[in-house]
């Protein structure tokens, strides 16, 4: 159990990669905030680690707003006494659009909880990592950085970009206290997010070229286990990547061969 001891936080963590991670992470040894946006998720999920042995606490926020963070940082840290692990996970697809019709309120909002949240997360984790060092890993994509040709999800990709350069940022920043920050692209992979992805007249975006349809060299059509992931998420949470930081690692089964 390569993380007991430890205390994690994974936001998103009420389904897909979120949840993954979470069990993941439990299953190593730690204890997990298992935070999102819906409490029956997130007490769902804590169930879950809990019935496989594991120690879990519920939490509840929405990561676009500060003070919604701030209270589910200090409410972990209270109960467990100290914050080891971040897994900024949560994000959404948002609108998918052409460029011109997307309206403001919709990129504004695909913005604020995926590099918005990611912000306020990581800000209000640090204070606690700087105590003992520690490790913050976030949910990228390869939207944004090596993928281009998925039709409208400009405000998405560029989110995904952003919180790339982020994770190097930071770990910049950071490395004084101990503290390593990295990012994990993944490629098309099962999970909820489509219910939160709206799209509208991509019909009338084309490409001057035919670009492949997401097979990935891997796995041919099926998309990435979620646990792929999380299993990455492991790896660079815990002391196996002691000297990794500043690094964003693509797990996308070899989709960003082919099509970046």
């Amino acid at each position: 159990m390569t993380l007991a001891r430890r205390v994690a936080l994974v936001t998103g963590a009420g389904a897909g990669i979120g949840r993954a991670a979470a069990m993941a992470l439990a299953e190593e040894g730690a204890s997990i905030g298992v935070l999102d946006y819906q409490m029956e998720r997130a007490q769902a999920v804590s169930q879950e680690i809990i019935e496989e042995g594991g120690t879990a606490l519920p939490l509840v926020a929405d990561v676009s707003i500060e003070e919604e963070v701030e209270g589910a940082v200090d409410q972990l840290v209270d109960a467990w006494g100290r914050l080891d692990i971040l897994f900024a996970n949560a994000g959404i697809n948002g609108v998918w659009a052409p460029i011109e019709e997307m309206d403001v309120t919709d990129w504004d909002h695909v913005t604020a909880v995926n590099l918005r949240g990611t912000f306020l997360s990581v800000k209000h984790a640090v204070p606690h990592l700087k105590e003992r060092g520690g490790s913050i890993v976030i949910t990228s994509s390869i939207q944004g950085t090596s993928e281009f040709s998925v039709t409208g999800s400009t405000a998405y990709a560029c989110t995904k970009a952003a919180q790339a350069t982020f994770a190097k940022k930071a770990a910049l920043e950071l490395a004084q206290y101990g503290i390593r920050v990295n990012a994990v692209r993944p490629g098309p992979v099962a999970t909820q997010i489509n219910e939160s992805t709206f799209r509208r007249n991509l019909e009338k975006i084309r490409f001057p070229v035919e670009y492949p349809s997401g097979n990935s060299p891997l796995h041919g059509k099926k998309p990435l286990p979620a646990m792929d992931i999380a299993n990455a998420v492991v790896f660079l949470a815990s002391d196996a990547a002691a000297s990794i930081t500043g690094a964003d690692i693509l797990v996308d089964g070899g989709v960003s061969l082919v099509t970046g």
